[in-house]
């Protein structure tokens, strides 16, 4: 029988060329592909990889080959993604991910424990489910107490020893074992549909978080400084009742653009008269010099996951410009220039 079945796959042309032109994708290239996109630039992409401009053009030139279509498309002066791009960049992103949380379930020991993370309410929905499921995928074993809430909590808690892990925003303390991450710009946010409709002179109404609060300290500091009165309008303890108050028209409130809902945008800068605003940093705390392995590998998810994150916005927020379009000619390969 078990000769027959094989006789019959060696002699069944359909079968023997199905399995042929079966195609395995390089990861390599799907990550090209996907960081290029993430940072609206190949030339970002190649920078950020390692390597040289030329060989992730060539690397895009065998994505096409490989999957048969163009995944870029003609517009304007630039290239966009095709239909065929668009389902490519999805399963690209997947395909990427397992194979990095394959990577880390099998590079050690089976890891084991209990880690407690803290972050801000600004990043509980954008970065919050990635990294949980990042890291339990690969760490069943690891129990995870996740603490979202305000930065004052948060810190507070990395303070008294009950936190392992936190994200935070930076209030200028020094902290031992912390990392900074960079500056995030503040702004100011108001509803998404339309102008702020306040009328000059009129006082500036605030939805903020009660004091203590990094970023109602940095609103009203702008304001005086400006010399434009405010009156606080609306406060709440959590970043939902903020983003409620908001869209219902009642205040402004300050915070960077991380996490907006579709109901709410951040002004443009000078818009209805409103002074400019700092940057706020963050940093990355650990309650331990050396941290055990599984808290050590939930740190660096969270960075992974956080460098995406603000990937995602910086080209949301500020499109690069197009990629370049593709010379064609004679002996001129079609593979996209990199913008």
């Amino acid at each position: 029988m078990i000769h027959k079945i094989r006789k019959f796959w060696i002699d069944n042309p359909d079968i023997r060329d199905d399995d042929m032109r079966r195609i395995t994708f390089d990861l390599d290239v799907l990550r090209s592909f996907v960081t290029g996109i993430e940072l609206g630039s190949f030339a970002r992409a190649a920078d950020r990889l390692g390597r040289s401009t030329s060989a992730v053009s060539a690397q895009l030139k065998k994505l096409e080959d490989q999957a048969g279509t163009p995944v870029f498309r003609r517009a304007g002066r630039g290239l966009a993604l095709t239909d065929a791009g668009e389902v490519m960049l999805g399963y690209a992103r997947r395909l990427i991910e397992l194979n990095d949380e394959a990577a880390a379930a099998v590079g050690g020991v089976e890891l084991e424990g209990w880690i407690r993370l803290g972050m801000p309410e600004d990043f509980g929905e954008v970065l919050l489910p990635d990294v949980l499921g990042r890291f339990a995928r690969a760490n069943p074993k690891v129990r995870i107490e996740a603490r979202v809430g305000r930065n004052a909590d948060i810190v507070d808690r990395l303070i008294a020893g009950r936190l392992d892990l936190a994200l935070a925003w930076d209030d200028g303390t020094a902290r031992l074992n912390s990392r900074h991450l960079g500056n995030w710009p503040m702004r100011w946010i108001g509803p998404a549909a339309g102008p702020w409709p306040y009328g000059t002179g009129e006082a500036v109404p605030l939805a903020t978080f009660e004091a203590p609060c990094l970023m109602r300290s940095a609103a009203t500091t702008a304001l005086d400084h400006a010399g434009m009165a405010w009156r606080a309008a609306f406060t709440s303890p959590s970043l939902g009742g903020l983003w409620a108050a908001v869209s219902a028209g009642l205040g402004l409130s300050v915070r960077t653009e991380i996490g907006l809902p579709a109901t709410l945008r951040a002004l443009a800068p000078g818009e209805a008269g409103l002074p400019s605003l700092p940057s706020v940093g963050l940093a990355l705390h650990l309650a331990e010099a050396e941290p055990a392995p599984a808290t050590a590998r939930l740190a660096a998810i969270v960075l992974e996951a956080l460098d995406e994150a603000r990937a995602r916005l910086a080209v949301a927020v500020h499109p690069a410009a197009p990629a370049a379009p593709m010379k064609k000619g004679p002996g001129v390969s079609r593979a996209p220039l990199l913008a």
